[in-house]
């Protein structure tokens, strides 16, 4: 048997949100910030750019997350997590469903609502979807945690 290892890492950790995928949920949400984009991938009119690094910036308003899918990845979740605690913030994070990893159990299990993904998404300029499943996690003041298949 042969194992497809580009199943299971890739070079690129900027993976574009599918637009009709971020579309359904503007609508229900309208996104006031992308808060890691660059020009190209942005889903905002207002962006946090690497070069800016939304990681430094205060957060406002309705916020994108789709932060890249490397080692940094905790830092976006912990980060989206405080920011959501400040009163007029919600953050909106796509990310892979890994439950067993510990910011999933530090930032996200039981601290915002959970929407897993059925199926598997393909991201913009992928030839293949997603080896991993996602989910989309709200994060808002004072929410308690929520648990919806999608």
């Amino acid at each position: 048997m042969t194992l497809n290892t580009g199943m299971m890492s890739s070079n690129r950790t900027d993976w574009e949100t599918p637009p009709d995928f971020f579309k359904g949920l503007d609508q229900e949400f309208h996104f006031t910030l992308d808060v890691c984009a660059t020009r190209k991938n942005a889903k905002c009119k207002h962006y946090y750019s690497p070069k800016v690094d939304g990681l430094k910036q205060d957060w406002e308003g309705v916020c994108w997350l789709n932060p890249p899918y490397g080692k940094s990845i905790g830092e976006w979740v912990r980060k989206a997590y405080l920011e959501a605690r400040k009163e007029g913030v919600v953050v909106v994070g796509l990310l892979p469903a890994r439950t067993d990893t510990a910011y999933f159990h530090d930032y996200i299990y039981g601290k915002a609502e959970i929407r897993f993904i059925r199926g598997r998404l393909k991201f913009v300029g992928a030839k293949n979807s997603a080896p991993f499943p996602s989910m989309v996690v709200i994060w808002r003041k004072n929410v308690k945690s929520k648990i919806r298949k999608g």
